[in-house]
Order: structure tokens, then sequence, then C-alpha cells
């Protein structure tokens, strides 16, 4: 990403944070939980939140790849590993991270279960790339 891009990027998700119940302006605390990528590993396989909790995913590329994190339920996980999106900016739970670079997407969650998060490049799924996120 260039560096005017990776600027913007900052900027709108201070923006977005700034928002009543994002995490800014006095709403509720956003907790940063950051997840390393390397050899097309995440170092965290399993996370525990709260109902309600909003987490700042912070996704640092340690790799010569590409990867992404896509956090959602196994329907949501089926979509992507279809692979009907290239690269994923701007939705929640939804990042791409170039090669050794860092990149983060902010997420709430809502209800009490279990989601799954993962990278749905080809065959990185498949290979392990994935996680449970159990929501307490």
């Amino acid at each position: 990403m260039s560096r005017r891009l990776a600027a913007l990027a900052a900027v709108i998700s201070a923006a977005a944070l700034a928002l009543p119940g994002c995490g800014g302006g006095g709403g509720p605390q956003v907790r940063t939980i950051e997840i390393d990528v390397k050899y097309s590993t995440f170092s965290i396989p399993a996370i525990d939140v709260r109902a309600g909790e909003t987490v700042r995913f912070t996704l640092v590329n340690r790799d010569p790849i590409p990867h992404e994190l896509i956090i959602g339920d196994q329907a949501v996980q089926d979509h992507h590993e279809r692979g009907t999106e290239a690269h994923h900016r701007g939705k929640p739970g939804e990042v791409s991270v170039a090669p050794n670079a860092t990149a983060e997407t902010v997420y709430t969650f809502i209800s009490k279960g279990t989601l799954l998060f993962g990278c749905h490049l080809p065959g990185h799924w498949a290979y392990g790339m994935k996680g449970t996120i159990t929501i307490v």
C-alpha cells in the first residue's frame, strides 16, 4: 500500500473510532489485538472477547506474500473460500495485508457465541490459516 493510501486509511480509521459507540469521544474503549503472520500461520489461534466489545485487529504480515483476515461465521468463511473478493478494505472484520506490511480492521462482537477468522487466499485456509473467536 502506498504511503498516501496508508495515511488515508489511518485518517478514516481514526474518524470511525471517533463516532459514538466506536471507541472514541468518551464511548466504550477499543481493545487492540495484534496478530502476527509468519510462515502462513497466525500467531494467535484462539481469541476470547465479550459480547458488545469492540476490537481493533492489527495484522502484522512478516511473510513475503499477501494475506488477509476475515472474521465471521462458517457461512462467511465459506463465501470467502470460494474466492469472490480479491482485496478487503473498509468492511468491519475484513482486511487484506501486503507482504511485510501491517493492516487493521475493527469489529464489534454483538452477541455470545463463536466466530471464526481466517485467510482465504488460495490454499491458506486448507493449510490451517484459521482460528476461533469465543464471545462470552
